[in-house]
């Protein structure tokens, strides 16, 4: 039987979020905070929650514009990489699984993913604790919610922080985190600290926080929901052979790394693949002239934490550094400036109107635009790799049929 005063309860607050909907509808907020008050109903989230959200809630400039230039899309793969893999963060890791070799054992032991691994992801993430993020969580995700920056993805992570909230894991105080959301010495987001973070300290709190066996922990347990196989590596780097066929390459997307060694890819350090079955993609982060790999399924798998080529390599090659590896073989090419979104476009189009069939650019390196992009580049002469480069795109502004002649 529901008490009296619960009913109240209920019915003041309801009143209250009501009023504070009218208010705030008159603003560009209000309708935002009216659907929220609907999705939230199937969450079991109470008006209090929300009219905190709405009381404090101001969209915050700088989260867009971080948004919008992400450094795993503006920033060259080479210096994505180099920046989160210097010999300090090296040095750091080292020393951190060596002060928490006993967790950090056992986690490795409980969940099959290598501490080296878990311990690069903590440096990238937060430098080890040290840079947690200065942005209001809930006012983060509000923000691009309202704003419609991959809103439903965003309302989603909203909705689940302010689960969070309502079950206090977390002060609402202490909720800070990155722009996109991300908190904690891991930076997870929101969903992934209900779905995967686990006490390990055993102190009755899912701690990602403070807790260092936590942290590393609930990694762990997400790397391995993910698909993280402990019998394999996350791939390797690789050398072509001369007058390598970029084409034929591009075409295959998964196949064994037997295949791709018929095909002449050898590993850069000499070894042999030591499991010639397993499956791997081409990856060639700046073109046919810098280092080449060749990726497993455990590269996608540290793809689930950031959707990023940069981000997945960066991780891999630092966690391989502080297991005492050795840097890239292959130098990186001086000209790796990445193409703006709007250059893509642009050098799609023109690709499309000048060796395709006319048509609508996709904004990503397709199949199809990838080998019309070989095509050009051996009528001029120029390294068949398939990669969109500024340089490039520069020679198809300045191309004609008759300077090609």
């Amino acid at each position: 039987m529901r008490r009296p005063w619960k009913i109240g309860a209920l019915l003041v607050g309801t009143a209250l979020f009501c009023a504070a909907t009218i208010t705030l509808y008159m603003s560009d907020r209000g309708s935002f905070i009216a659907k929220l008050w609907k999705d939230s109903q199937s969450r079991n989230i109470s008006t209090w929650e929300l009219l905190a959200l709405a009381f404090g809630f101001d969209s915050d400039p700088d989260v867009l514009k971080r948004a919008r230039n992400q450094p795993e899309v503006v920033m060259p793969v080479k210096d994505y990489v180099e920046k989160r893999v210097s010999p300090a963060r090296i040095e750091t890791g080292k020393l951190k699984i060596t002060e928490w070799q006993d967790a950090v054992a056992g986690i490795e032991k409980k969940y099959g993913v290598p501490a080296r691994m878990l311990v690069a992801i903590w440096g990238i993430e937060s430098n080890f604790g040290k840079t947690m993020g200065d942005k209001n969580v809930l006012g983060s995700l509000a923000t691009l919610t309202k704003a419609g920056y991959r809103a439903d993805y965003f309302n989603k992570e909203l909705l689940a922080a302010l689960e969070i909230m309502r079950d206090g894991k977390i002060a609402k105080a202490q909720m800070v985190g990155s722009w996109a959301g991300a908190m904690g010495q891991i930076q997870f987001m929101p969903s992934s600290y209900l779905t995967y973070a686990v006490d390990h300290d055993g102190d009755g709190r899912k701690d990602i926080w403070k807790s260092i066996p936590d942290a590393l922990a609930s990694t762990a347990n997400y790397l391995k929901e993910s698909g993280w196989r402990p019998d394999t590596d996350w791939g390797y780097e690789v050398k072509i052979p001369e007058k390598f066929d970029f084409a034929a390459a591009w075409k295959k997307k998964s196949v064994t790394l037997a295949d791709w060694a018929k095909m002449g890819l050898q590993r850069a350090d000499g070894k042999p693949f030591p499991r010639p079955s397993e499956k791997a993609r081409f990856y060639l982060p700046a073109g046919g002239a810098g280092p080449v790999f060749l990726v497993l399924k455990n590269f996608d798998v540290i793809k689930r934490y950031n959707n990023a080529d940069s981000y997945a390599l960066a991780v891999a090659h630092l966690a391989d550094r502080i297991a005492g590896g050795e840097d890239f073989i292959s130098p990186w090419p001086e000209d790796v400036v990445p193409l703006s979104r709007s250059e893509r476009k642009e050098l799609e189009a023109l690709i499309a109107e000048k060796v395709l069939k006319p048509g609508k650019p996709a904004g990503n390196a397709s199949h199809a635009i990838r080998l019309a992009i070989i095509k050009f580049q051996k009528t001029e002469g120029l390294l068949a790799d398939g990669h969109p480069s500024r340089a490039l795109l520069q020679r198809l502004r300045d191309w004609s049929p008759a300077s090609s002649s």
